[in-house]
């Protein structure tokens, strides 16, 4: 425990920092593995949901400074190229339809 006032203060806004930053990245691995799963299921419409939702909370992430920007683009960039892979012709289908 720290014996300066404005110490402890700081101690007390990390911890606060540090939650808030653990959240959000449990977050983003929960929208991640949503896309991994939605692309395992080969489902067009799951996918893009799925995707479109990570990709936001991605760049909420990297904007409030919880991840860096490079990594948010990265992680959006690898997703994409698995979405690619493994549905192009499911996407490419259901995109026609619109």
């Amino acid at each position: 425990m720290a014996n300066i006032r404005s110490a402890a203060k700081a101690s007390r806004q990390a911890d606060k920092r540090q939650d808030r930053n653990r959240a959000a990245k449990t977050k983003i691995k929960g929208h991640v593995k949503s896309v991994l799963d939605a692309i395992a299921t080969n489902d067009a419409d799951k996918v893009r949901t799925a995707f479109k939702t990570a990709t936001k909370e991605l760049y909420k992430a990297a904007s409030s400074k919880v991840i860096p920007q490079n990594r948010a683009a990265r992680k959006v960039s690898r997703l994409a190229l698995r979405i690619g892979k493994t549905v192009p012709a499911a996407l490419q289908a259901s995109s026609s339809k619109a």
